[in-house]
C-alpha cells in the first residue's frame, strides 16, 4: 500500500488520483514492497526558486526537486522503519514550470506533472540522472 500525501495551493490543479495511480504502478514495477509513503507539494516559482537556492545553491527556479528522507549516498539499503512504513521522502514540482514545459513540449499537463513526479521518485529510491 502506497501513501501518497499532496498538498497544494487550490489555483494549481492536479489530478491527485492520476498521480497516487503512476506512483504505486512504478513502486510496484521496481518491486517496492509493503507500506511506502511518499510526500508532494505543488508550489509556484517563487517558492521552488528559494528552495533551489537554499538546497542546491542555485537562484532560479526549476521543475522538480526531490528530497529523500533515506541517504543512499554510501550505497546504503533501506532498512525496517520502526512504524513499518517506508518513508521514501518530499517531491515538490514547480506548477508554472509544468505548464511551461507541457506547452513547449505539446504535452497535456497531467502527462507533464506525472512525468515529473516519477522523475522524483527514482531520486528518491536512489536513482541519479546518469543511470536513467
Amino acid at each position: 500500500m502506497v501513501n501518497v500525501l499532496i498538498k497544494t495551493d487550490s489555483h494549481y490543479k492536479v489530478n491527485r488520483k492520476r498521480i497516487r495511480g503512476a506512483i504505486e504502478q512504478f513502486l510496484i514495477g521496481k518491486k517496492v514492497k509493503g507500506k511506502t509513503e511518499i510526500s508532494i507539494s505543488v508550489v509556484g516559482d517563487r517558492q521552488m526558486r528559494n528552495l533551489n537556492m537554499k538546497f542546491r545553491k542555485k537562484n532560479e527556479t526549476t521543475d522538480v526537486l526531490s528530497f529523500p528522507l533515506i541517504d543512499n549516498e554510501y550505497g546504503s539499503k533501506f532498512v525496517d522503519p520502526p512504524d513499518d512504513i517506508l518513508h521514501l521522502g518530499d517531491i515538490v514540482i514547480s506548477y508554472p514550470e509544468v505548464i511551461e514545459e507541457a506547452s513547449r513540449e505539446n504535452k497535456m499537463v497531467d502527462d507533464k506533472i506525472e512525468e515529473l513526479v516519477i522523475h522524483g521518485v527514482m531520486h528518491l529510491l536512489g536513482y541519479h540522472h546518469d543511470q536513467e
